[in-house]
């Protein structure tokens, strides 16, 4: 089974960053990918409909045969809690390794968190922050056109709609004096040089997918589940949507090509 595959989803793209971060962690990890292209964003839909789709992007992946199951999705992990407690798999968020690594990090105790509006919505994050430190104040704040920028390639500090919009969302956080910023959401460390840009860097900023590739690799050590090949390991992108779309976008997160290795998949004929 430690040969098995970890399987990682997404409502779209931004769980790449947690794939770009698991291959530099463990190279020898083969890796499928499922985004759910198709139905993004899962940041603005009901708590019925999340829960739905998440436990549909787990089976498909429990279908193909992994090991653990990451869902690298901050709404995912907010609002699907029970998720978790269904899957043979070891499975884990985004939410428990970040806010650990936020509450780590903080040296005022005052911790930003950003993400989707159902994220925030949650207060997920400000709730795990609270249950190891109730000493600390969380300042949130959703932001949802981030997604839109990343996914539509609108990324660099020095475009003006960029520093617009980080502005826009950031200012009442960067007025509160934060030290700490939780990206909560995987799209947000693509725009992480003009977010730190307008806050400064006296501000650290805490990226959702290498805590949770970190906490990832953790958990498959002392599960005994580590793949001891020698060889690189082979990542599989499974899409909802357009693959020519995803592989334009993928480039953007992983820095490289994705080729042939991206295939499309309909989830309502899936055999799962």
């Amino acid at each position: 089974m430690s040969e098995n595959a970890i399987g990682i989803f997404d409502s779209g793209l931004g769980g790449l960053t947690a794939v770009k971060e698991l291959v530099s962690l463990l190279p020898q990890e083969n890796i499928i990918y499922f985004g759910d292209t198709a139905r993004v964003p899962y940041g603005t839909r009901s708590r019925q409909t999340i829960i739905k789709y998440a436990r549909q992007d787990a089976y498909f992946l429990l279908s193909r045969g992994v090991k653990m199951i990451i869902a690298a999705c901050g709404t995912v992990s907010s609002v699907a809690v029970g998720l978790k407690d269904e899957l043979p798999v070891p499975f884990t968020g985004v939410v428990v390794p970040t806010a650990a690594a936020a509450v780590q990090a903080t040296r005022t105790g005052r911790i930003g968190v950003i993400g989707t509006s159902a994220t925030v919505n949650s207060g997920s994050y400000k709730n795990e922050i609270l249950s190891r430190n109730k000493d600390i104040t969380v300042i949130q704040q959703d932001c949802p056109l981030f997604v839109s920028l990343v996914e539509n390639s609108f990324i660099s500090p020095d475009d003006d709609i960029v520093r617009l919009v980080v502005e826009r969302y950031l200012q009442r956080l960067k007025n509160e004096g934060i030290d700490t910023l939780i990206l909560g959401c995987t799209h947000f460390p693509i725009i992480a040089p003009a977010i730190q840009q307008y806050l400064g860097d006296a501000v650290t900023l805490i990226d959702s997918g290498r805590e949770t590739a970190l906490y990832a690799a953790n958990l498959l050590r002392e599960k005994h589940l580590l793949n001891t090949a020698v060889q690189p390991g082979t990542c599989r992108y499974y899409v909802s949507d357009t693959v020519e779309d995803f592989r334009r976008v993928a480039e953007i997160f992983l820095n490289r090509t994705v080729g042939n290795e991206v295939s499309h998949i309909n989830l309502e004929h899936a055999h799962i």
